[in-house]
């Protein structure tokens, strides 16, 4: 990056993406390339650290400590490489968040998503836009399939940022307590997290000159093909946030679209609304006056394109 970009002191990054059952292979493909992005980084004097967190949500280690010791001699320009077996799926919110405790001494943390592979230049470009004083969380555009939510050609501001691939400085998610992992076992905890930055006054964007290329299944029409976690999981989380961030009528809406459905999964997760909620297991509504939230139909910010 030109001298005039650089930051004013280089920095600590801390990467971290949370595996469940992931190949191997995969696992690879991320590191040489974020090695790759060290590498600039450390040699344009942008970087004085960089550091990557593997936690592993799987049933059984993904990786053994001989593959561990392997990938760290192949990443020659990542500083560490930690390895966390949680034993357990933790989830994201959960999982980020202990990975996040496990390193105090970062200046800024990158989520990233382990099919992910980095173009070498796109955390310092992410990395940039932070020159703003105001920016509290950075989003990386993706390819082959670019997330459709909106954002400002001008300013790249946006609704949220996904954690596929976004950096927020260290101080910034500690001071917001992370991810809210009470709520959010996955999906949403980042569009959560995103609204608490601008809560706190900070701003969300979008940054389209940092590229980073995230596998997606797609239906032989090129459409994305989702999970059955991903179905389930994507539809509590839309009941929990329409109930913290005070959309009652919107709750109540979704609701009964749920209960109608003939999906299983969405079903079910009408059911564990309930159930938390029977029990005292929500947390309190915020954003009253509905300064923050952004709910477009039953997503969270205006779409450029279906998907």
């Amino acid at each position: 990056m030109p001298d005039d970009q650089r930051p004013s002191r280089p920095v600590v990054i801390s990467v971290q993406t949370l595996l469940f059952h992931t190949p191997i292979e995969s696992i690879e493909r991320m590191l040489d390339a974020l090695d790759n992005s060290s590498r600039i980084g450390l040699e344009e004097g942008a970087c004085r650290g960089f550091v990557v967190t593997l936690g592993d949500g799987s049933s059984t280690r993904v990786l053994s400590d001989e593959d561990v010791e392997a990938l760290r001699a192949r990443c020659p320009h990542v500083h560490e490489i930690r390895y966390h077996w949680f034993a357990e799926n933790v989830g994201t919110a959960r999982g980020h968040n202990e990975m996040a405790a496990l390193r105090d001494d970062a200046d800024y943390l990158i989520f990233s998503n382990p099919d992910v592979v980095v173009e070498p230049r796109a955390i310092w470009r992410m990395l940039d836009v932070f020159d703003d004083p105001a920016v509290g969380f950075v989003e990386a555009k993706q390819l082959p399939i670019e997330h459709p939510k909106d954002f400002s050609s001008g300013t790249g501001l946006t609704s949220w940022a996904t954690t596929a691939f976004a950096m927020t400085p260290s101080e910034l998610f500690t001071r917001l307590e992370g991810f809210d992992a009470q709520t959010f076992f996955m999906y949403c905890d980042d569009v959560d997290y995103s609204w608490r930055v601008r809560e706190a006054d900070r701003t969300v964007v979008y940054q389209p000159a940092a590229v980073v290329f995230h596998d997606k299944y797609l239906t032989t029409d090129a459409r994305w093909q989702p999970t059955n976690a991903e179905v389930r999981y994507s539809a509590e989380a839309s009941l929990l946030m329409a109930h913290k961030w005070s959309r009652p009528r919107l709750l109540k809406r979704i609701l009964k679209m749920y209960d109608a459905s003939d999906v299983p999964a969405q079903r079910a997760a009408a059911a564990e609304f309930r159930r938390r909620q029977s029990k005292g297991l929500l947390v309190e509504p915020r954003d009253p006056d509905r300064e923050i939230g952004t709910f477009v139909k039953y997503g969270y910010a205006k779409h450029r394109y279906a998907l």
